[in-house]
């Protein structure tokens, strides 16, 4: 971005790339707890805690009718990215 390495800190806080900014953004639903010291630490467990919260989504997912589902993905692409600067 600053074609300069020392600024990569910088540049990821103003391409607003951590986890809490693209939920905040609405570029992603959720946030998947890692282990402590990240998911290379413990890939099983990391596995597990991504299975189980896919499992609740989609279990969630196939109750609503097609057209709910149509409207919400609609939605949520329209909504993507939408801020507003303080």
């Amino acid at each position: 971005m600053w074609k300069d390495r020392t600024k990569v800190g910088e540049a990821a806080n103003a391409l607003k790339l951590s986890a809490s900014d693209l939920k905040k953004l609405k570029v992603i639903d959720g946030i998947i707890d890692e282990p402590l010291g990240g998911a290379h630490v413990d890939p099983e467990i990391c596995a597990q805690s991504i299975k189980h919260v896919l499992e609740k989504e989609l279990k969630d997912l196939l109750k609503l009718p097609v057209e709910e589902l149509l409207k919400r993905r609609y939605d949520k692409y329209r909504a993507m990215g939408d801020f507003e600067e303080q």
